[in-house]
């Protein structure tokens, strides 16, 4: 489960440009955590928090596979899609 503080938590770390899983599970050591671009990630996502120059996505890994999930309860990580500039 993510609460409304440790996202709050890994929004501001990433907001200060720390983008490195291992750091961010240095300092939130229960998550998980994957960067990708935000080409990445399916267009119907929707973020649950969102930055300059990032959005997070809640993520599930206790069963077979990994996936994307709405659900804070569920989450056992977070998804960092760095958005792409248009040009």
């Amino acid at each position: 489960m993510i609460d409304a503080d440790t996202l709050g938590g890994v929004v501001h770390a990433v907001e200060k440009g720390e983008y490195d899983p291992a750091a961010l599970r240095a300092r939130f050591p229960t998550l998980h955590f994957t960067v990708c671009s935000e080409d990445d990630v399916p267009a119907r996502l929707k973020p649950v928090a969102e930055g300059a120059g990032f959005a997070l996505f809640y993520l599930n890994n206790t069963g077979h596979c990994v996936e994307f999930t709405t659900d804070p309860a569920a989450a056992t990580g977070l998804v960092i899609a760095r958005l792409v500039e248009d040009d």
